[in-house]
């Protein structure tokens, strides 16, 4: 087939405007025309079917408010109106991300029984988000309506109201905090900013970029960016606030400082001053918003300026990979009444250049008597920081760029001492220790649970038979471990947080047939165990009790098969049989990948996911197949490995290897019909899928989806890759299948939304993709998806994406022409 298929505007018009029944005629017309398709209604079922709901846990853990999420909103929706501010995209009706939903039927459970009370706001109101007060008793609520967010307050009673005059923004920060007392809320409130900005006749001028003289940057972020000075007066109006602090109690209000473009702004633990974030001007048409210039002060809370801490120049030279200089991250330390900190780079942020330290950690206490004083140097870029319970520690994440290593640090800044406490390869999942668990002091701050010389971690559990969440309690003095909960080996079990005390807590529970549950359980006695298993018995009893929303998806096998690749590197998928499977069938396969590079094969080869979790399929899925008769090889190993300065000089072949590994395995068990076998991927892995079908004959066909075909048109670094196209000319034209598109000559689906942001990933790649593939005699479709970015989220758009997945792989897989099977098996170089 050689039909680009474009979805236009004036079709989205006609199919809003229809009545459903007219609409469900319009879609199943045949193939070739440019209208909405929508895939059969046992599919719809499952993709419609009602989904779990969110929780917010109370910081005491004795109540839970639960929403019901907003799914795929209607593609008028999306195509309202909608800003592109200086790297996010802003709804202008209500002054919030755009296509962004909270969730519906807000309603409290209490933990230990299960009893639930409604929250009544409007009903065609939405909970954006939550922010309970430390003991839990009473709550914030941003309530979104469609021209405006508003703050309710309540209390576990499931009683609540509004709370009038006041509108916030919640753009580039939390709208609404907690002070210390617990009393008072400091607000982002929008108050009397005037009219919107007029769009003139005509510009002011042409569009200018200039420079001189400067390096490589960073450009990962170079996304939504403003573009005229339009654009900047609407940037000034919708990120424009005024800080309020209200009283809870009198149900007064005190303004704080000037309407300004907030950042953040964070009240000090022992409440008596406010330190402030404000952008200035003038805006940059190069960078997003987070690397405008910036000052960083710190007032009194009547908005009197006490220190400005950092005067930030725009950021519009940050190195490839690298970090801004002069203070970032600056906060307040949560364990002392009035204490910043940040980090500064000592390597001018570029991650290549050669120093003894990279970073440094400083501090500076209020008033600001005196000068800054340096805590801590690292020997490479700390990417985090975060605070113990206890007073004065500190654990520092570091990261080794060239190896891609991770190591911890225990710090006591008190005592001015400082350990490295563990240190890992960070694509180690099998040794992965996790992240500490968090907990509330009473200022609202939060800080890592330390109790008994312990620290309490969290982690995924990644082990040979997929992943088995735990929790660890690591001594600090000593770094032994007590493992004291782990997933059963036959479900998926997850801590989310402890209870009333550290002997009890609230866990999450499923299987493949049992619904995800929530359930306060409680630790016994203290048992051996086999190395790796919990030392603790524990009893549970159940919270909630949801229903199975898709009974038909429990039909489904699901299994974690192993094997290796042709120089040794262990390799894994995640096999998923379809309903009604007699063994021995040879069936249509769907092989769903995402590459990722590693160091190592030892950690390339570490399985991902696990086979106990209740399948729930949401979106475009892959996993749609299933209910058609194929069997989805998911989670496929796609490692690239090497050292990370050169490992996309491999990139291809390696893909052929590791896709060639996995399909001789399925075939070997007897599951995949190795004439029918199709790929599907999306963003690198819409990269993979372009370059499988250009460099090998494993497949039938393949679907694309938001990839990136031409690697030059990034000149500084792609994905993983570090080096310049020209430092590594050959490697971007290797890794790049619009060079090799004559060689695809399988039929390929290229699916793109028509709006993405995504710099790697612009529409206009798969567009001349798609005529290099044409052009050449091959088999292409090209579908865009209106008002659509890098992910797809309309209703109409997923039911489309389903229609044309399911029919590209039926009629070039599942039912693949013979005479087609001559054409592709042709040896290609």
């Amino acid at each position: 087939m050689k039909k680009l298929v474009f979805i236009l505007p004036f079709l989205i018009f006609f199919g809003l405007i229809n009545t459903q029944e007219s609409f469900a005629q319009e879609i199943n017309t045949d193939e070739d025309s440019n209208a909405w398709k929508s895939p059969d209604d046992d599919i719809l079922k499952i993709l419609y079917a009602p989904q779990l709901p969110r929780t917010s846990t109370s910081p005491a853990s004795t109540h839970m408010i639960l929403t019901d999420p907003i799914y795929y909103p209607s593609l008028s929706e999306l195509a309202g109106p909608m800003l592109k501010l200086a790297g996010t995209r802003v709804n202008p009706k209500n002054n919030y991300y755009h296509g962004r939903h909270g969730g519906t039927s807000p309603r409290i459970i209490t933990v230990k029984d299960g009893k639930t009370v409604p929250i009544n706001i409007p009903k065609d109101a939405e909970v954006i988000s939550t922010d309970w007060t430390v003991d839990g008793e009473r709550f914030a609520l941003s309530v979104g309506f469609e021209d405006r967010i508003e703050l309710w307050l309540g209390d576990i009673s499931g009683r609540v109201e509004k709370v009038s005059g006041i509108i916030l923004n919640p753009l580039m920060d939390q709208a609404v905090k907690w002070l210390p007392n617990q009393e008072q809320i400091l607000i982002r409130n929008i108050n009397n900013r005037g009219a919107v900005p007029k769009e003139p006749s005509i510009p002011n001028g042409p569009m200018i970029l200039e420079d001189a003289g400067a390096s490589a940057r960073s450009t990962y972020e170079a996304r939504n960016l403003l573009e005229t000075s339009y654009d900047d007066d609407l940037f000034s109006y919708y990120t424009q606030c005024e800080l309020v602090i209200y009283d809870t109690k009198s149900k007064k209000s005190q303004v704080i400082g000037p309407s300004a473009s907030y950042m953040s702004a964070d009240v000090s633990p022992d409440g008596k001053y406010l330190l402030v974030e404000r952008l200035k001007k003038p805006w940059s048409h190069e960078v997003a918003w987070w690397r405008f210039a910036n000052d960083a002060e710190v007032w009194d809370l009547k908005g009197k300026l006490i220190k400005t801490v950092v005067n930030q120049p725009i950021a519009n030279e940050v190195p490839i990979h690298g970090v801004i200089t002069g203070p970032r991250n600056v906060s307040w330390q949560p364990t002392a009444p009035h204490t910043l900190f940040w980090t500064e780079a000592l390597d001018g942020g570029n991650p290549v250049a050669e120093v003894e330290y990279r970073d440094r950690l400083m501090s500076w206490e209020a008033p600001f008597n005196n000068k800054p004083n340096e805590v801590f140097k690292a020997e490479h870029r700390i990417q985090g920081t975060m605070w113990g319970q206890k007073d004065g520690m500190l654990m520092v994440y570091q990261r080794e760029r060239m190896k891609r290593w991770r190591y911890v640090w225990l710090l006591d800044v008190n005592k001015g001492s400082s350990k490295l406490w563990f240190d890992l390869d960070e694509n180690d999942r099998y040794n992965d220790p996790g992240y500490p668990l968090f907990t509330q002091l009473d200022n609202g701050k939060y800080v890592f649970k330390v109790e008994d010389g312990s620290i309490y971690f969290r982690g995924s559990g990644g082990s040979e038979d997929g992943d088995r969440p735990f929790v660890d309690q690591r001594d600090i003095e000593t770094g032994q471990t007590q493992r004291i909960f782990r997933s059963e080996k036959d479900k998926y079990q997850y801590f989310i947080d402890f209870a009333a005390d550290s002997n009890t807590f609230i866990m999450s529970s499923e299987s493949t047939t049992e619904v995800p549950n929530l359930y306060l359980a409680t630790f016994g006695e203290t048992i051996v165990a086999d190395a790796g298993e919990s030392t603790k018995t524990i009893t549970k009893h159940p919270i909630t009790t949801f229903k199975d929303p898709s009974p038909e998806l429990r039909q489904i096998e699901n299994k974690i098969v192993k094997y290796q690749r042709n120089d040794g590197v262990e390799l894994s998928f995640q096999l998923l049989l379809p309903p009604g499977y007699t063994e021995g069938t040879r069936l249509p396969t769907v092989v769903y990948a995402y590459p990722l590079e590693y160091s190592g094969g030892k950690t390339a080869g570490q399985v991902r996911g696990s086979s106990n979790r209740f399948m729930r399929i949401y979106g475009p899925s892959h996993k749609y197949f299933l209910m058609r008769g194929y069997a989805v090889l998911d989670n496929t190993a796609m490692p690239m490995i090497g050292d990370p300065e050169t490992v996309y000089d491999t990139f291809v072949p390696q893909l052929v290897a590791d896709a060639e590994a996995a399909v001789t395995k399925a075939i070997d068990m007897g599951i995949a019909d190795p004439d029918r076998i199709g790929i599907i991927g999306h963003s690198h892995g819409g990269l993979m899928v372009a370059n499988l079908l250009a460099h090998s004959n494993l497949f039938a066909a393949g679907i694309a989806r938001s990839g990136s075909y031409n690697k030059t048109n990034q000149p500084y670094g792609f994905q993983g890759e570090r080096r310049s196209l020209f430092e590594a000319t050959q490697s971007y034209i290797d890794c790049s299948p619009t060079f090799f598109a004559d060689k695809v000559n399988e039929p390929i689906l290229i699916i793109h939304g028509n709006d993405d942001s995504n710099p790697g990933t612009l529409t206009f790649q798969s567009e001349v993709f798609y005529e290099a593939v044409r052009g050449s005699g091959g088999t292409a479709r090209l579908v865009l998806l209106p008002f659509e970015d890098h992910g797809y989220r309309a209703k109409e758009s997923i039911e489309h994406v389903l229609w044309e997945q399911i029919n590209w792989f039926d009629k070039y897989v599942k039912n693949r022409d013979t005479k087609v099977l001559e054409k592709t098996n042709t040896e290609k170089p």
